[in-house]
């Protein structure tokens, strides 16, 4: 593991959250949920093939669906009550301390639901490795690293420009934006996973579980939801302003 890059770090680290059943969320079967009870089946087939904003969902029940996926999943972080229901728990990823691949995976789906909340296409679509890619952006937004910022920026530029019904795949490979994305990695492998794998899982197992349990947990997990929540909303209005919404 010595050889590993920062950037490898942070995706290897990465790929074993994701590798935790039920992690990835599905988008039509999420949406639906959500707006069943408030909407007609054309409505709901409009969210669905399209996103809320071009279905005209109110930004008021956006952000209270909003709120209510980051208050459920707060909950699940600080509690035991996330170990069941996934086989063999979060233990079960051996090279991840437990504590730290169970924030991980909250997070994760958060980061997916408000995406889908606020206007966000399949995150799917492109493929593992683009799916890695948009999560490892939304994380370094979480986290406050400007250079993601920037990213889901032009993300939300390029689909209020209604280009694409699908994610703008391309704004990923362009010179400059896909260099700040390998380098969002890069900073999050120095800042989460390069201790994990420079001093040993099992002498780090007793501090990160301190660290990322019980309050502390709470706090930083709405911090950076809320963090990604309020950016993903500045973009969802200025896509409103753009297309001639309120």
């Amino acid at each position: 593991m010595g050889d590993l890059t920062d950037e490898n770090m942070w995706y290897s680290f990465l790929g074993n959250v994701m590798s935790l059943p039920k992690v990835k969320v599905n988008r039509a079967e999420f949406l639906r949920e959500r707006f069943a009870k408030y909407y007609s089946e054309d409505k709901i087939m409009a969210i669905i093939e399209n996103d809320t904003h071009e279905a005209g969902i109110p930004l008021e029940l956006i952000d209270e669906f909003a709120d209510k996926v980051i208050s459920q999943h707060k909950t699940m972080a600080v509690g035991t009550s996330a170990l069941s229901g996934i086989p063999g728990g979060f233990a079960a990823l051996v090279t991840i301390p437990a504590d730290l691949a169970q924030y991980y995976y909250h997070v994760l789906q958060v980061a997916q639901k408000l995406a889908y909340i606020y206007g966000y296409p399949d995150l799917e679509q492109g493929g593992d490795e683009d799916f890695l890619q948009y999560m490892t952006i939304f994380i370094g937004v979480m986290s406050g690293n400007e250079a993601a910022v920037k990213i889901i920026q032009e993300i939300s530029k390029n689909l209020s420009e209604q280009i694409l019904k699908r994610l703008p795949r391309i704004a990923l490979t362009k010179t400059t934006i896909y260099p700040l994305a390998k380098q969002i990695a890069k900073w999050l492998g120095i800042k989460i996973t390069k201790p994990i794998f420079a001093k040993g899982i099992a002498k780090l197992v007793p501090l990160i579980g301190a660290l990322i349990s019980g309050g502390l947990t709470m706090l930083t997990f709405s911090i950076e939801t809320s963090r990604f929540k309020d950016s993903l909303r500045k973009d969802f209005i200025l896509r409103q302003k753009a297309g001639g919404g309120e």
